[in-house]
């Protein structure tokens, strides 16, 4: 048996971020999916100040909706845990394995920036207010930095205001629970959100946890050894 995978990319990014683990998923014979939320990476030509948190959970939703897929695996990376919980009110009962990558595990309620300390509103500058720049990423290969560099966009600033809506705790919910860390991102704080929820899970009997030694980009830089994490849940 296989479950179909829907991948669901972090903040000023896209689905290209994805285009290493695709292949690996395609050629074990699994359906992937990874959605573009609207206002970045490849729907960068449609953003506008209004987009928001619901913009891009009804982007995920939709997709799955609209594929009408059931039984799936689906993970959120780094802000996309954000909008992998704000679409369970709306299709955790077609999810059988919920997986959070170096990402935000939110309850109701949390947005990006209560759960960064980030103030939600702010003094508005010239030419700004309505766009969060990108932050840079850096990764091992000079090259495939500048490739992702330029792909990245600025972030729709209510999509990390916003707050999400959950009825219930995850661990309430019918499907598993599983958080991937990156261990060696040189700039993260050992009290980041991302540590938090990981520290959360890996002491959590209803959460799988794993480790994997590399910066925040997993994606990028150990496709391999996320697809192994994928193809075992999806095959369970």
């Amino acid at each position: 048996m296989t479950r179909p995978i829907v991948m669901v990319h972090g903040a000023w990014g896209g689905s290209y971020g994805f285009r290493k683990v695709r292949p690996i998923l395609s050629r074990a014979g699994f359906e992937v999916f990874t959605p573009s939320l609207t206002g970045i990476g490849e729907r960068s030509h449609l953003a506008h100040p209004g987009i928001d948190l619901r913009t891009h959970v009804t982007d995920v939703v939709n997709a799955v909706l609209y594929e009408d897929l059931d039984d799936i695996v689906l993970l959120g990376f780094s802000y996309g845990g954000m909008v992998a919980t704000g679409a369970l009110d709306h299709i955790g009962d077609r999810v059988h394995d919920l997986v959070f990558l170096d990402a935000f595990v939110p309850v109701d309620g949390d947005s990006a920036n209560s759960l960064v300390g980030t103030p939600t509103t702010a003094a508005i500058e010239l030419g700004q207010g309505s766009f969060v720049p990108p932050r840079p990423r850096v990764l091992d290969d000079p090259d495939e930095t500048a490739w992702s560099d330029a792909r990245r966009s600025p972030q729709p600033v209510k999509t990390l205001t916003d707050t999400v809506a959950l009825s219930k705790p995850l661990e309430a919910w019918d499907f598993s629970l599983t958080y991937v860390k990156a261990t060696a991102d040189p700039n993260e704080s050992v009290d980041s959100a991302f540590w938090r929820a990981a520290r959360a899970a890996e002491a959590s009997p209803a959460w799988t946890y794993h480790e994997i030694a590399t910066n925040h980009l997993i994606p990028f830089t150990h496709p391999a050894a996320l697809a192994t994490i994928l193809v075992d849940l999806a095959s369970s």
